[in-house]
């Protein structure tokens, strides 16, 4: 059976620490921007977490929003790339090919969310931050858009290892970086055709939401709205 990987974000787990952001940025060498880049919005993050007031002081509430690509079956950001470098793969993810990027920036015009980045230059990691790079993630060059991928090198090597040991995957087997270092296990990652699987159940709870659902971009991140 063909894998459709989804995610679940259950909004009333998330305690903003932003362990994710981290924990992506390590795992796929986002590079860092310092702040005179920062400040022409150059930055590059894969996750972001949203922060939201409700009410009045001294009732204030906070929520947090982690917001990684969809990873949409309708995808704005695939049709408009000439040179087929976003398309969309086997397993329903929005993929992208950094040779065939040529830098038109459509995709990332295109996509509703604001989860793909274009490099401005080539990515510079000062000692000794440069030492930890993940030999599994290419560097992305100047010219090119980069996005998150669901961490496909864990995913791949995840389906390596199951058929090596001659057996299916096991749910929640394969777990992106963010999903991983989530302390309250506010993300749930996992195949979508599996109707056991907990990311499945978890889409069809009824706090379930989609972000910016009235698009029809039909995204495969589940949002679980809070509980008060």
């Amino acid at each position: 059976m063909t894998h459709r990987w989804g995610m679940a974000v259950d909004l009333d787990r998330c305690t903003g620490c932003e362990a994710c952001v981290t924990a992506c940025r390590t795992e796929n060498n986002v590079r860092i921007a310092g702040p005179e880049e920062s400040a022409k919005g150059r930055s590059i993050a894969w996750i972001r977490v949203e922060r939201y007031y409700e009410g009045d002081f001294p009732d204030v509430r906070v929520k947090f929003r982690p917001v990684m690509c969809q990873q949409c079956d309708a995808a704005p950001c695939e049709p408009v790339c000439p040179t087929y470098a976003s398309h969309h793969s086997e397993e329903g993810l929005n993929a992208q090919i950094y040779n065939r990027c040529i830098g038109t920036r459509y995709c990332a015009n295109a996509c509703p969310y604001n989860v793909r980045f274009f490099n401005f230059g080539n990515p510079v990691w000062d000692r000794p931050l440069d030492l930890p790079l993940n030999p599994d993630v290419s560097v992305r060059e100047v010219g090119v858009v980069e996005k998150c991928t669901f961490c496909t090198q864990r995913i791949s090597a995840g389906k390596d290892q199951a058929k090596a040991e001659g057996r299916e995957l096991r749910d929640g087997e394969i777990k992106p970086a963010c999903v991983q270092s989530c302390p309250t296990s506010a993300l749930v990652f996992g195949d979508l055709n599996d109707p056991e699987s907990a990311v499945s159940m978890l889409s069809r709870s009824s706090r379930g939401t989609k972000l910016m659902d009235d698009l029809g971009t039909q995204p495969k991140v589940t949002y679980l709205k809070k509980e008060y």
